[in-house]
């Protein structure tokens, strides 16, 4: 996943520095934003703001707030580097919840390690699933945000399991959970297998993901998971159901009802620009073709390509 991080500065120096130490990471991307450029800036949601206060125009501590007053910012980290070493002025910066404070000139080996971490943290705990290690909805709701705000072409594929409840009740949450993961994987290899793609995959909850993709063949990426997922699910079921196709559940009335093994369904949206106005428009859509794709019998996908 590409981690933009935006650097408030009036001068090229420290971006230029920055590309430099990082020219090997290709999941960063840094962006110079001008102090006055702040607000416009803030609708793309960076994964970090830098702040060189030496050459900003405004005063730091005001621009920190602001970026603290934003709805979608007020848990963006923030670095400062300052040559300012007054103890009082220092405080006052670390008051506005600004992460860290690094001295200028700072030390490249230091400010290279520091972003790594801050990425990492970033990472491991905002709103993670626990049991996938994926972005939870805090984080799938900015991402979709993002793109919306910056008029990207993309898409978003909507996943999840078809009669994963019965199964549970056959072979336990332990195992269910065990599907959920390897669910996870195989969706995280086929979206991530294009080189270079900016692309985003997300955990919802339960046996629910979200799938972001820019401009890349989504259905090869739909049917490459579909394949994958058909296969690899049967070590999850013993031989005698792989044999008969299907699992036994007793409903409230003790009678014996037959679900098939569990497989999976994808709705996909394809946003165009100015066709959605709001996530819940993007939402509303992906929840019908996702159902179309659970009326068809075994593992399937729907493209909502209508422009309109």
């Amino acid at each position: 996943m590409i981690q933009e991080i935006f650097i408030i500065d009036e001068e090229k120096a420290l971006i230029d520095s920055l590309k430099e130490m990082f020219k090997k990471d290709k999941n960063y991307k840094f962006k110079m934003v001008r102090t006055k450029e702040l607000d416009i800036a803030l609708k793309n949601i960076p994964a970090l703001i830098i702040i060189n206060e030496d050459s900003a125009e405004d005063n730091v501590v005001e621009i920190a707030k602001k970026i603290r007053e934003n709805e979608d910012n007020n848990i963006t980290p923030i670095i400062v580097i300052s040559s300012n070493k007054n103890k009082e002025h220092r405080i006052e910066i670390l008051e506005t919840s600004v992460e860290y404070l690094i001295g200028a000139p700072a030390d490249h080996d230091y400010l290279y390690y520091t972003i790594k971490n801050i990425i990492r943290l970033i990472y491991t705990n905002r709103k993670i699933s626990p049991l996938t290690g994926l972005p939870g909805n805090v984080q799938i709701h900015a991402e979709l945000k993002k793109r919306l705000l910056k008029k990207e072409k993309f898409s978003v594929l909507y996943l999840d399991l078809d009669n994963f409840k019965a199964y549970n009740d056959v072979y336990g949450f332990l195992k269910g959970d065990e599907i959920i993961k390897f669910t996870a994987q195989i969706i995280l290899k086929n979206v991530h297998i294009t080189e270079g793609c900016d692309s985003f995959v997300g955990h919802i909850g339960g046996d629910d993901f979200v799938a972001i993709v820019g401009n890349v063949d989504y259905e090869s990426i739909c049917q490459s998971i579909i394949a994958e997922f058909d296969e690899g699910v049967k070590r999850f079921f013993n031989d005698e159901d792989n044999k008969k196709g299907y699992i036994e559940v007793a409903n409230r009335k003790n009678i014996m009802e037959q679900f098939p093994l569990t497989s999976i369904s994808i709705g996909v949206v394809d946003v165009t620009e100015n066709r959605f106005f709001n996530l819940l428009e993007i939402g509303e859509v992906g929840a019908q073709v996702k159902h179309l794709a659970k009326t068809v019998m075994g593992s399937a996908y729907v493209i909502d390509r209508r422009r309109e």
